[in-house]
């Protein structure tokens, strides 16, 4: 039977000493240190012989969400399995801590469940919670939202109003004869400005610049604006 060996950072001295008496009698657990503070976790990571197979952190110390920060610490520094403890299940912090290298989170209430959580961590089974998914998949929605207004305005900054509106044309189906006779412009003038349309964009063909910038959003208003 393996061994594991725990590190428990929790600042409140009843949870801790509650939490210590109760893993302490799994006969496969081993508590090689507490700590009540950051610096304390330090100390204890620097002197152990062995580190730690699992940490519990908790997420708040002394009032403040300090166990994130010092996750990260303790997963770079000892390679341990961090698991967070907290009082209740606020997303934003607990999708912090997985950012900072946690692999799964408890509530100290549900203390009941930690011993199967600890030796899932430590056999690196831990599955995601639901709560800790439902809020990963809500930032990578607002990341990838936010990636593609950052693409359309950049798009949008390199392209003129006059050639929003050729790929436009291009976009309804117009050919570049078709376009140089509805913009009263030369066919030359035409070709010129689909080839710096296309060096800004880094792209091959006009159809495909098209449909990026339809993509992009940055055609509204363009199609009704040339048929006028």
């Amino acid at each position: 039977m393996d061994i594991i060996r725990i590190g428990l950072v929790e600042d409140d001295p009843d949870w801790k000493r509650g939490l210590a008496g109760y893993l302490g009698a799994e006969p496969d657990f081993e508590l090689v240190w507490t700590a009540s503070s950051a610096g304390e976790l330090r100390e204890a990571m620097a002197s152990a012989e062995i580190p730690a197979d699992v940490v519990l952190m908790d997420i708040m110390l002394e009032g403040r969400p300090e166990g994130i920060q010092l996750a990260e610490e303790a997963a770079l520094s000892t390679g341990a399995r961090v698991i967070m403890l907290t009082s209740m299940e606020e997303k934003e912090l607990i999708l912090q801590s997985f950012q900072a290298g946690a692999i799964d989170y408890q509530i100290k209430s549900s203390f009941e469940k930690l011993p199967a959580a600890i030796r899932l961590a430590y056999s690196r089974q831990s599955p995601i919670s639901a709560a800790a998914a439902e809020k990963l998949r809500e930032e990578f929605k607002r990341l990838k939202a936010l990636e593609r207004e950052f693409e359309a305005k950049k798009l949008g900054d390199l392209i003129t109003p006059s050639e929003r509106q050729l790929l436009g044309l291009i976009h309804e189906g117009y050919t570049q004869p078709q376009i140089a006779e509805k913009l009263f412009i030369t066919l030359r003038t035409v070709k010129n400005h689909v080839n710096n349309i296309l060096k800004k964009l880094g792209m091959e063909g006009s159809k495909e610049a098209a449909a990026k910038a339809k993509e992009m959003g940055l055609l509204e208003g363009e199609q009704d604006a040339a048929s006028k």
